[in-house]
């Protein structure tokens, strides 16, 4: 990015759910770490050529400690004999006033996602390099926004406009053609990473520098907008931003104007993300090859079970099969399924060396072919990740900036309700298709799509390429329909969002990961493939969408 063109701002996001565990745990081992470490590896390559060519730098890898981030990155720079001023913004750590907070006990962290005005506030006070701790993934785009053009917490539309260029950042190649579903259609092979080209009014364009590969669409840029998102009002700290109005438009070879965007006041409380210990967990796979599988599975599963000893059950075990296994097939692993076991109990013998000799003990005794994938291990602690939310006034935001002042950001002056949760907007149906022809067929011929985690939670968007694709999709991908094709989620809640200026309706199904991504509850912890996974599914789909130019073969 820094040798590609030139750049104001180059931002970084480190900070998945999953990582905050990650880190906290560093600093359970490690008082002094919390940060992310591979960020000031990458500073010792880049941070002379940023400083050279004018570029700040605005990251939150900060983690769980950005004050000694920006500590170590000081004296980074006096060892290259670079002068960069280096800020950074704390506050979020909520662990030290659980109590006070009201939050509850066992925490290995409790963070609040603060907003971007801290972030402009270390970049006016002359920052090169501002380093953050847990801030919304979007902030690192607006807080330069902000620094920028001077915008105040009432500039709502303009802030909600640079909270969408900063998500459609915040996943680099995600929005150049990475996990895109239509991948076939361009080089991806090793797809550039994208830029927001910001205006004062909000309005952005997203483009990539020259000569790097994959592409900027509407479809890349829609597909990310999708991403991890849920309905139409996406809440922050600064802004809710509202996706329903956001209009995307091209505007030349890759490149895609983001405008219209209106922002509403943010809700009153911010979220906190809440990290513990679950307990602990082991896996075993079971490899069962050719003929009479399911037979063969339900033998495992009665000796595993009478191997037990009394006492020794985990509180929770679940078997899933997995039929990989082709019939007559020309190599040994086609031939074979798996059974997966997964066990998760608090105490950690549970899922130890008792779980491991049940699982092996009748290898010599069991099903016909009997190995597995690798011995069972001693099993390990698995993350639990959940939300929590505070008053936003009890939360102190501040800015450290790069002669040491302090600088306390308010919260926002005006906020609005509900605090949090799903906001519901009627639906606005297109006129549907007429009636027609149809053939059986995948459903991923004629929509794209888009799937991730928002802690147990899955989030799926689902878009059409054209007017008629949007006007069937919008009137035959229901949460029914949806339960059918996915019968995972049958029994679960599931919430739809229409939002027809993407043409596309996000689907927000509770509970399907279980307790996040770090307890590993399903096949795919994140949802990641769950997109995938619905486009191959069959149904009846009108031939005049199959036989258009906007069909994939």
């Amino acid at each position: 990015m820094l040798t590609g063109g030139p750049l104001d701002v180059l931002t970084g996001d480190y900070l998945a759910e999953l990582t905050m565990l990650i880190l906290a745990r560093d600093r359970l081992k490690d008082p002094s770490l919390g940060y992310a470490r591979t960020f000031l590896r990458q500073m010792e390559e880049c941070l002379g050529l940023a400083h050279e060519r004018g570029v700040r730098i605005v990251v939150n890898a900060g983690g769980l400690n950005p004050a000694r981030l920006a500590d170590e990155l000081r004296q980074l720079a006096d060892r290259l004999g670079i002068g960069a001023a280096v800020a950074h913004v704390e506050g979020d750590d909520l662990l030290p006033r659980r109590a006070e907070l009201g939050l509850p006990e066992g925490l290995l962290a409790a963070n609040a996602y603060l907003g971007a005005f801290g972030i402009a506030a270390c970049l006016d006070g002359g920052a090169d390099v501002v380093v953050t701790g847990r801030v919304t993934d979007a902030a690192l785009v607006a807080g330069p926004g902000i620094a920028r053009f001077g915008w105040t917490p009432a500039d709502l539309d303009a802030l909600a406009g640079a909270v969408v260029a900063g998500h459609v950042l915040e996943c680099g190649a995600q929005a150049t053609g990475g996990n895109y579903a239509f991948f076939r259609e361009h080089d991806v092979t090793r797809p550039g990473f994208p830029i927001a080209e910001l205006h004062p009014d909000g309005s952005s364009v997203i483009t990539k520098h020259p000569g790097t590969g994959g592409a900027v669409t509407t479809g890349t840029v829609t597909a990310q907008l999708l991403y991890e998102t849920g309905g139409a009002h996406y809440l922050g700290p600064d802004v809710t931003a509202r996706l329903d109005t956001v209009r995307l438009t091209p505007d030349g070879p890759d490149r895609v104007r983001i405008d219209g965007v209106r922002g509403e006041a943010p809700p009153a409380t911010l979220k906190v993300g809440l990290n513990r210990l679950g307990g602990h967990r082991n896996e075993v796979a079971f490899v069962l090859t050719g003929l009479d599988i399911e037979a063969k599975a339900a033998l495992v599963r009665r000796q595993f079970e009478a191997a037990l000893p009394p006492g020794a059950r985990p509180a929770e075990l679940r078997w899933t099969l997995a039929r990989t296994d082709h019939p007559d097939a020309d190599t040994e692993e086609a031939a074979s399924a798996y059974l997966r076991l997964t066990a998760r109990d608090r105490d950690p013998a549970k899922v130890g060396r008792e779980l491991g000799k049940a699982a092996v003990e009748s290898g010599l005794a069991g099903y016909p072919g009997f190995h597995l994938t690798a011995p069972p291990g001693p099993g390990a602690p698995y993350g639990v990740f959940t939300a929590a939310y505070v008053d936003a006034k009890a939360v102190e935001h501040t800015a450290v900036l790069p002669d040491g002042r302090r600088i306390v950001v308010p919260p926002a002056p005006v906020t609005s309700e509900p605090a949090h949760g799903e906001q519901r907007l009627p639906e606005l149906l297109p006129e549907p298709l007429p009636a027609g022809p149809t053939r059986r067929a995948p459903l991923g011929l004629v929509v794209g799509a888009r799937s991730g985690d928002k802690g147990g939670d899955a989030n799926l968007g689902v878009w059409a390429r054209g007017e008629d694709g949007w006007r069937w999709l919008a009137h035959t991908l229901t949460v029914q329909r949806l339960r059918e094709l996915l019968p995972e989620t049958a029994e679960l809640p599931v919430v739809r969002h229409l939002l027809p200026n993407l043409r596309a309706v996000n689907f927000t199904v509770t509970g399907l990961l279980g307790e996040g991504v770090a307890a590993q509850h399903r096949f795919d912890p994140q949802a990641k493939a769950l997109g995938e996974w619905l486009r191959s599914r069959h149904l009846d789909i009108p031939t005049r969408l199959l036989d258009s130019p906007e069909a994939t073969q």
